[in-house]
């Protein structure tokens, strides 16, 4: 698990927006672009090349079990 510390200096590669952290992965809190960076062994991957594009039914999800707003 990252710690608190590094997840609020890293922030989307491709817009810049926040990220959160949900089941392994930091999501992006961009609502266009919805990328989604796998976590393996401790270690955020950031490429926006190997990130997933996360459909918007399940952004709206991890939003809001993080606590964040989807409009």
């Amino acid at each position: 698990m990252i710690s608190k510390e590094l997840q609020d200096m890293l922030c989307c590669p491709e817009t810049r927006a926040d990220l959160v952290l949900y089941d392994n992965a930091l999501v992006s809190t961009d609502k266009k672009t919805r990328r989604k960076y796998k976590i393996v062994d401790d270690i955020p991957i950031m490429l926006i090349d190997e990130s997933e594009v996360v459909e918007m039914e399940e952004w709206e999800k991890v939003m809001k079990a993080c606590g964040r707003k989807t409009d």
